[in-house]
């Protein structure tokens, strides 16, 4: 790395680390002076608090990092700017976007960082937070079932169903599971199980009554079991946790709500391969591919505007590129709604924004003399 290289990233992330460190301070003591009420009424602690808030940060920062980059740099640019130092630079023969490389680089790593965020703990974390919110209410059990659930599953071409039955969230049970199940000599079985689990990669159900219907036979054989072993029902909890999640979608305001991993949805589309043309999944997919890209967006948006401020009021550059990033993310949250709404192509509800303002960026950069 350059010795020029390193005085700009210097100059950079001293205020990158003020800017997001005041965002996230601003934004936690608003979100604890607005949920007070609410921590109050489930009696929670201090240190339940505490950790309400650290679930709820992953969340906050996809919002934070990419407006703390955005004044860091306008205000490195500016004071490199009002110094005459860019001038002395370009003079030297270094172009306006070999000094931007080391912002580039700032900008790539806070996506990554953004990426793996978003992919690691931002899926889990709504649920957990809400499971500390509910830390001390009283449970008689029923609120941890989500009832009357149904999934199909596939296997050798057939397509068998699985519900209505009951799922309980923490331990990944079944109860009062019915099954549809079709072998591949055509014989249908029809399961009753009053629990199911799943151990060693399949299913096993217990107090089992099984309808067996042989190819050409109307009436069926009963038989009954403590214990049945389904070995071709090899789909985990986890996906059924995902049939929650997802199933959910199909309201407006929860499909924008909702935080979905890449794996959450790439798993989704191979399991029900005819919701590859879905919307709402297919805007999913695309913003999720597209957030890493805004702090990419946010340097080019910045850049002309903080490099060209020698010559003009700094307030006005300021003011136009804070402008410039809000328009973004308005623009982020309508394509978006057009695209769950099936109004747009979800590719283009995903990309729009980066596409549109990082043309915008790269285009007054070149206008910079």
């Amino acid at each position: 790395m350059r010795l020029l290289d390193r005085y700009l990233l210097r100059e950079l992330l001293i205020p990158l680390g003020y800017c997001l460190g005041g965002f996230l301070i601003f934004w936690i003591a608003f979100e604890a002076f607005s949920e007070m009420d609410e921590f109050q009424r489930h009696q929670l602690r201090a240190g339940d608090i505490l950790q309400y808030l650290l679930l709820t940060t992953p969340e906050l920062l996809g919002r934070v990092v990419p407006l703390g980059l955005l004044l860091a740099l306008l205000y490195a640019l500016t004071n490199h700017a009002r110094h005459n130092e860019l001038t002395a630079m370009r003079v030297a023969g270094l172009s306006l976007w070999r000094l931007a490389l080391p912002y580039l680089a700032v900008g790539a790593a806070c996506g990554g960082g953004l990426f793996a965020l978003n992919e690691l703990l931002l899926p889990d974390a709504p649920a957990r937070a809400d499971a500390v919110m509910k830390k001390y209410q009283e449970r008689t059990g029923e609120q941890e079932w989500h009832r009357n659930l149904t999934f199909f599953h596939q296997a050798g071409g057939r397509t068998n169903v699985i519900g209505p039955f009951h799922f309980h969230l923490p331990t990944g049970e079944m109860a009062k599971a019915r099954l549809l199940w079709t072998l591949g000599n055509g014989e249908r079985h029809e399961i009753n199980a009053e629990r199911g689990v799943y151990s060693n990669g399949c299913w096993h159900f217990f107090q089992t009554q099984i309808n067996r219907y042989p190819p050409g036979v109307l009436v069926p054989f009963r038989l009954m079991t403590n214990h049945l072993e389904l070995a071709e029902f090899r789909d985990p909890p986890a996906r059924i946790y995902s049939e929650i999640k997802i199933a959910g979608l199909s309201d407006l305001r929860t499909a924008r709500r909702a935080s979905l991993s890449l794996r959450e949805i790439l798993e989704y589309r191979r399991w029900h391969p005819a919701k590859k043309s879905d919307p709402v999944l297919g805007t999913k997919l695309h913003a999720r591919l597209a957030a890493p890209i805004t702090c990419l967006v946010v340097v080019l948006i910045a850049l002309p505007f903080g490099a060209g401020s020698g010559r003009r009021n700094v307030f006005v550059g300021v003011a136009s590129s804070v402008f410039l990033c809000f328009a973004y993310f308005i623009l982020q949250r309508l394509a978006e709604a057009a695209g769950l709404g099936g109004r747009i192509p979800p590719w283009l509800a995903g990309w729009l924004p980066n596409l549109l303002f990082g043309v915008l960026g790269v285009a007054l950069t070149f206008r910079v003399r």
